[in-house]
C-alpha cells in the first residue's frame, strides 16, 4: 500500500489542473468525470503498485496528449450521432492521421460528398445552361456527364434532356445518404473495436475511461 505523500498530491494536483485546461472544448460535466476518473485511477495504480505519482503519471503521458485522445474521442462520438457532412469528414480525417483504415473512409467519404455535391450542382444549373449541362454522347458512346465550359462541337449532343434535373437529385441524395450512412457506421464500429482493443487507455478516448480492473 502507497499512502499519497504532500508530494504527491501536488504532482496529480497539477498534472489534473494542466488536464482539466486542456480539455477546453469537452463539455463540463464529461470533462469532470473524466478528471474524478484520471484521479482515481493515479491513486489506485499507486495504493495497488506501491508507485509513487510521479511513475504513474509518467505512464499516462503529458496532460496535453490525454486532453487530445479525450478530445478526438469526443468529436468521433458525436460524429456517428451527426448528420453534419463537415463534422463527419473532421471526425474522419482525426482518425485518417493516425490509422489505414481511417485514411481509406476519409478518402471515400470526400470522394461521396464531392459526387453528392457536383450532382446537386449539375441539376441547378441544368435550367439555366440547358445546352451545356447534362448527358452527353459521342456516336452512340458516353462522352460526359455533367457541364461544358462551352458548347459542345455538333457531334457531340446531350441526350437526357430536363430529365436530367430530377435524376441528378436523385442520384446526389442517394450518394450523400449512403456515405453519411457508411462513415457514421464505421464511426460507431471504431468507438467499439477501440475501446475493447485499448482498455483504459486509448489511442482515441470515446468514452469515460473505467478505473483498472482490482
Amino acid at each position: 500500500m502507497n499512502t499519497a505523500t504532500t508530494s504527491d498530491q501536488e504532482q496529480i494536483e497539477q498534472f489534473l489542473t494542466t488536464l482539466r485546461a486542456s480539455l477546453g472544448p469537452i463539455a463540463l460535466p464529461e470533462r469532470e468525470e473524466i478528471l474524478r476518473e484520471i484521479d482515481a485511477h493515479i491513486h489506485d495504480s499507486m495504493e495497488l503498485t506501491g508507485q509513487s505519482a510521479a511513475t504513474v503519471i509518467a505512464k499516462l503521458g503529458s496532460p496535453q496528449q490525454l486532453a487530445a485522445d479525450y478530445r478526438d474521442g469526443a468529436l468521433v462520438r458525436a460524429a456517428s450521432y451527426s448528420f453534419s457532412p463537415m463534422l463527419l469528414l473532421r471526425a474522419t480525417l482525426r482518425i485518417a492521421t493516425k490509422t489505414l483504415s481511417g485514411f481509406i473512409v476519409f478518402l471515400f467519404a470526400l470522394t461521396g460528398y464531392l459526387t453528392g455535391i457536383s450532382f446537386l450542382i449539375t441539376a441547378f444549373l441544368k435550367p439555366f445552361f440547358p445546352d451545356r449541362t447534362g448527358v452527353f454522347v459521342l456516336d452512340h458512346h458516353l462522352y460526359r456527364i455533367g457541364i461544358q465550359n462551352t458548347l459542345p462541337p455538333v457531334p457531340i449532343h446531350e441526350v437526357a434532356g430536363f430529365w436530367f434535373v430530377p435524376a441528378s437529385l436523385v442520384i446526389a441524395s442517394a450518394t450523400l445518404v449512403l456515405t453519411t450512412v457508411v462513415i457514421r457506421h464505421f464511426l460507431r464500429l471504431s468507438t467499439t473495436v477501440q475501446q475493447k482493443l485499448d482498455g483504459y487507455h486509448p489511442t482515441f478516448r470515446t468514452s469515460q475511461p473505467s478505473s483498472p480492473s482490482r
